[in-house]
């Protein structure tokens, strides 16, 4: 269970790496591209709430903030997100520093963390955290070392020459003689100045002209990410406080391997497998045969869940449609099966009414269509359709769902 001492740790090491993050904004030093990719948070894939459930792999390199839609209340359904092994230890330095890194210390920088919260459609507060990383990836950009060639000798060479133009507008500022040539010197070092103010954002902006250009024509590079995550589900009051923790499949541990393949320059192929891992209440009756009473009852049951998925994504790095197919089943399969391994008759005088004995339903097929639009370096926005079908086929919901993604600049 998530305590409320890790929770607060957990938001508090995000918004530190954010703010280490947004101190250095400003260092002309370093090369590195950033927002290569905005998938949703690892959180929300467990959650269920994006409008793809097989999505695609992360890779920030920044904050993150999403927001996820199932109706047309605006739920505090929210995600921060980031990546804290970047930020400490590759963000401030140098890009040589990563692309001599160990693999192992490379795949420790793509480690993501993301917490986030949703209400259902039973008003409950679902309250999560999820950890995901990058065992295989192709096309990383970072790695592409003659991507960046030229960019940190050219605006250091410029940073050099800016300075000593600088230097000598100021002397002969303060050596003349002829008031009159001074309105031209102030003029001149003013737009010296300027120039060397903007020499981060200029090389910043060469920097992603040639990364959005990598990342165009390798968008659906090949990728395998693996992950865990806990999420708590509580009921709630009028005022919102959490109360009782739902014991069904909204409160679970959840491991998955998430991974994709590119079909050509415009398909992206992707699957998911994931089993979550959580307590089953089971409902039923328990009768008194002497007297036929009827009691009502609990029990609580070890239950796992298995879901997996299939994505096929057509498009490119700034939109894209998808098609996709998602199946799940239980461990157990039946809630009569559940209370068997859970619960033993106290005595010879009475039955479970076999009728009666009720757990949440899962349905096994779920069939999800939309796509995305990356609206601008910062934004991306996805939206889909979903709709449930019970094991005959028989469409139970269909529910639009919408997200956004927004980097922290």
């Amino acid at each position: 269970m998530i305590t409320l001492h890790k929770t607060t740790l957990f938001v508090c090491l995000l918004l530190v790496c954010a703010c280490v993050y947004s101190q250095n904004e400003g260092n002309s030093s370093r090369v590195t591209p950033k927002e290569l990719n905005i998938p949703a948070s690892p959180v929300f894939d467990l959650m269920g709430v994006t409008p793809s459930q097989v999505t695609r792999t992360s890779d920030i390199k920044d904050f993150k903030v999403d927001w996820s839609f199932k109706s047309w209340r605006l739920n505090p359904n929210l995600a921060i997100q980031s990546q804290p092994f970047w930020e400490l230890f590759y963000n401030r330095k140098s890009l040589d520093k990563y692309q001599r890194a160990s693999g192992f210390m490379r795949r420790l920088a793509s480690l993501d963390l993301s917490i986030g919260t949703v209400q259902n459609e039973e008003s409950d507060r679902r309250i999560g955290a999820a950890v995901k990383f990058n065992l295989i990836k192709k096309g990383d950009p970072l790695l592409a070392k003659d991507l960046y060639t030229g960019i940190p000798e050219k605006y250091e060479a410029e940073k050099k020459e800016l300075e000593s133009q600088l230097k000598q507008l100021e002397q002969q500022l303060d050596t003349t003689q002829n008031i009159l040539d001074k309105p031209a010197l102030r003029s001149s070092i003013a737009s010296t100045e300027e120039q060397l103010l903007s020499i981060g954002s200029r090389r910043n902006a060469e920097i992603n002209a040639r990364a959005k250009i990598f990342v165009q024509e390798n968008w659906n590079a090949s990728w395998l990410d693996v992950a865990v995550g806990k999420v708590n589900t509580y009921a709630t009051d009028s005022a919102g406080s959490l109360s009782k923790l739902r014991l069904n499949r909204n409160t679970a541990w959840g491991f998955w391997l998430n991974g994709g393949m590119g079909i050509g320059k415009n398909m992206l192929a992707s699957a998911l497998i994931r089993t979550s891992v959580y307590e089953e209440q089971v409902d039923f009756l328990l009768r008194d045969i002497d007297t036929d009473e009827v009691t009502t009852q609990q029990a609580i049951a070890d239950n796992q869940l298995w879901s997996m998925g299939f994505n096929l994504r057509y498009g490119g790095s700034l939109y894209s449609f998808f098609a996709e197919f998602f199946y799940e089943r239980k461990g157990l399969k039946s809630a009569l099966q559940a209370l068997n391994e859970s619960f033993k008759v106290p005595n010879d005088d009475v039955e479970i009414v076999e009728s009666s004995v009720q757990w949440t339903t899962v349905h096994p097929y779920t069939i999800n269509f939309g796509g995305d639009w990356r609206v601008s370096r910062n934004l991306i926005l996805n939206y889909g359709m979903r709709c449930l079908f019970d094991k005959n086929w028989k469409m139970q919901t269909f529910t639009p769902v919408v997200s956004i993604s927004c980097m922290m600049r």
